[in-house]
Formats: structure tokens, sequence, C-alpha cells
């Protein structure tokens, strides 16, 4: 109890920790799933799979970000009354709107991903894929994309009710769907899936979040907000764009820092090769996810003190979350080299296969991983400045994912994957004094006014 406390851990990081360990612990179980049920070649496939899904950046354009945050900044100033809000109407007239809104512009882009997903998928695949090799993927790239799809227009609603500050609710939804997903996954490579589990996975998504929005009250939450009369609409050109084209920016930024490197290594280096990085990206993005969730939940708090101007709170709430998640990511980027190390050391096999071999080795593991903690600050000091509805980071993200993509496409032409993640580490290092000034002169200037 005494260390729970101390780590600040209450339901709603719990649920989101215990969902991010799911994810993240669940990466080692697959990883030892596909030790035993997909070749090399098909692991490549798997890994490159999910990161061109993560193309979807391109179409959520920052959206959910956006929401959470202006959801929480007006609902700080209305009630709850069981499942309904009250209070005034120009509020609830606002929150109204933006449901609104959020379906069209998610019907619009879910729709446009579906086809280009199918499309750019198909290319890439067949211009580089190992033709030599007898592996089915076209049936179940196919169904993937439809799934994601469908899982982009289902997202947002999910971004509007922990915008709503019902964090707890959220997190445990986030809890069961991961655990599903992890579940439903594993089975499926026992039976022979391959690379259909993915899509099996996708569908398992779907299933839950249609119990937990019909099922649960957040289903009649956004219900009963859907039927607010709108007297007061959000204006999408003076409120939402400007600050909503800076994260779509900022998040497309991070695509190509973080999801070109399988693709590139895929065509370089080929699919194993691939399946190292991606293997490896997995956890270090497990353990990423699951130290953001003592940030992530305090998304709406933070929003609603900024809103009433309570910065004293607001900084002493902060800096001991970010103490708290600093601490826990260090553990377990530790634990995740002791792991690689004692299993290559003792040469640790199962399926006779070495699991350790199916991460990068340790030069390129540690370049990846020394960033990762880099951003575990940088990710919490632009998430406390974008919940004052300002993205000061939009350039540091554009200057990093240039001179990552250069390196990446240029470097690792070279070098291969030693090369991409000596560019990666190097650029992410040297920029970090720059976010942490970006951090320290936006606060001040932002409070003091």
């Amino acid at each position: 109890m005494w260390l729970i406390k101390k780590l600040g851990i209450d339901k709603s990081i719990a649920y989101s920790s215990a969902g991010q360990m799911v994810s993240a612990g669940g990466g080692f179980i697959t990883a030892l799933f596909i030790l035993k049920f997909l070749s090399g070649e098909e692991q490549g496939y798997y890994y490159t799979f999910k990161s061109i899904l993560a193309i979807q950046v391109f179409f959520e354009l920052g959206m959910n970000t956006v929401i959470t945050q202006y959801v929480a900044h007006d609902v700080s100033h209305l009630n709850w009354e069981g499942v309904t809000l009250a209070g005034e109407q120009r509020y609830l007239s606002r929150l109204a709107s933006l449901l609104l809104f959020c379906t069209k512009w998610y019907t619009f882009f879910s729709t446009i991903l579906l086809i280009s997903l199918i499309v750019g998928g198909y290319a890439f695949f067949n211009q580089y894929g190992n033709q030599g090799q007898d592996i089915d993927w076209e049936i179940p790239w196919f169904i993937l994309c439809v799934t994601t799809a469908l899982n982009l227009l289902i997202t947002p609603i999910f971004s509007y009710l922990q915008g709503l500050g019902k964090v707890k609710e959220v997190q445990k939804y986030y809890f069961y769907k991961y655990t599903f997903y992890l579940v439903s996954v594993l089975v499926s490579f026992s039976l022979g899936a391959k690379l259909y589990a993915l899509s099996i996975g996708n569908i398992v998504y779907i299933l839950v979040s249609c119990f937990f929005l019909f099922c649960t009250p957040l289903g009649r939450i956004v219900w009963n907000i859907s039927r607010i009369k709108v007297t007061e609409k959000i204006s999408y050109i003076k409120e939402i764009l400007p600050f909503q084209w800076k994260i779509a920016v900022s998040w497309i930024s991070g695509y190509f820092i973080f999801q070109l490197f399988n693709p590139v290594i895929f065509a370089i280096d080929g699919a194993v090769a691939a399946g190292q990085m991606g293997m490896t990206l997995t956890v270090l993005t497990g353990i990423q996810a699951l130290t953001y969730s003592w940030t992530s939940t305090k998304i709406p708090t933070y929003s609603g003190l900024i809103e009433k101007k309570q910065y004293p709170q607001l900084d002493r709430l902060f800096y001991y979350t970010v103490r708290q998640a600093v601490s826990v990511n260090a553990v377990c980027l530790m634990g995740f080299f002791a792991f690689i190390f004692c299993f290559r050391h003792f040469d640790i096999t199962i399926s006779q296969i070495n699991l350790a071999d199916r991460f990068l080795p340790y030069l390129p593991l540690i370049l990846m991983m020394l960033p990762e903690f880099a951003n575990q600050f940088i990710t919490a000091w632009a998430t406390y400045l974008r919940c004052h509805k300002q993205e000061p980071f939009l350039i540091y993200s554009i200057v990093t994912a240039i001179l990552c993509c250069i390196s990446t496409l240029g470097i690792g032409h070279i070098w291969g994957t030693n090369g991409i993640t000596a560019g990666y580490c190097m650029i992410t290092l040297a920029l970090t004094p720059w976010a942490y000034n970006i951090f320290k002169t936006k606060r001040h200037l932002w409070h003091n006014n």
C-alpha cells in the first residue's frame, strides 16, 4: 500500500497501467508464439503490417487529442447528475456540437483511410515482399485494413469520454480491450491463423468497444449529450483548426520518426531484420505507453486547472507525476535489458530458438533505449503545454522528423540497422535540451500573462 501511494497509483492509473502492462507484457508473450508459429519472414510481415497501419495518423490528424482537450475545458463548467450533464446551456451546446462534428470527421476520414491502406499496402508488399516465399498475406491484409478503419471510427468516442472526466471508466475499457485482444491473437496463433491473427485481434477490439458503448453507462452518456439542442457551436475554423493543424503536423512528424524504421529495414535488410526491429519497438512502445499512463490520466485534471488558472496546484501535480513516471520508466527499461542479457548469456531457448535473437543486437538495442528514456520527459512537457490548447512543439517535431527521415533513409541505406538506430539516438539526445527550453519558456510566459 505504501508503494502504491508513493507511486501515485489511483484507480485510473491502475486500469491504464494494467492495460499497458498487458500490452507490453503481451509483446513478450506474443513473441513466444511468433517464435513457434511464424517463420522469420512472416514475423517481418507481421511487424511491417503494424508499422504501415500507423499511417492512420495522417487521417486522424491529431483530432483525438483536440477532442479530449476541448471537452475537458468546457466540462469543467458543468456538473454531473447521474449520466447527464447539467449547467449553463452554452457549454452543453458546445459539447453536443463537438460530438456531432467528430462523428462527421471520422466517418469521412475512416473511409479514405480504408482505400489508402488497401491500395498502398498491396503496392508495397508486391514490390518489396519475398516473392520466393509462400506467405499468405493478401487476404489478412485486406481484413486488417477494413477492421483498422472501423476502429478509427470508434476511437474518438472514448477520447471524448476521457475529456468528460470519465478517465477511470475509459481506462477500464482499454484494459479489457488490450486483454481480450491479446488472448484472441494468441489463440489465433495456436490455431494456425498466422497473419490472420492481427485481423482477428482487431475484430475483438470492435466487439469490446461495442459492448462498452451499448452495455455500460458510457453509451448512455454519449447518447444524452447527442440529444442536447445545439444553440452555440464550436467553430472549427476559429477554435479547433488553429490548434489542430499544429497537433496534426506534430503527430505526422512522429510517424516519420518512429514508424519509418520497419518499412525501410524491410526494404534494405529484409523481413528478418524488420522483425527484430518490430519486436524491439513493440516492447519499448509498451514501456513508453505504460509510464505515460501517469501523465495521460491527468490530462482532464490539468486542463481543468488551466481553465480555472490554478497554476500552483497544476505545477505541483505535474512535477510529482513526472517523477513517478520517470522512475517507473527507468525500472522497466533496465528490466527489459536484463531479460535480453540473461537469454543471450545463458543461451535460453524456446522451441530450439533463443527468444533474444528475435530482438535487436546489443548496440542498436541500447541506441533505441536511450532516446526512449529521454522521450518520457519530452512527452510529459509536451502534454503539459498542450493542455493550454497550444502546440509549441510544432517546429521541434518537424525538425526532428526531417532529421530522422534523412538519417533513416540516408545512413540506413549505407549502414543498415546500426546506422538507423545511431542516427535516431543522436538526434533525440541532441534535441532534448531544446524541448526543455520550449517547456520552460512557454510555461513562464503563459502563466505570468
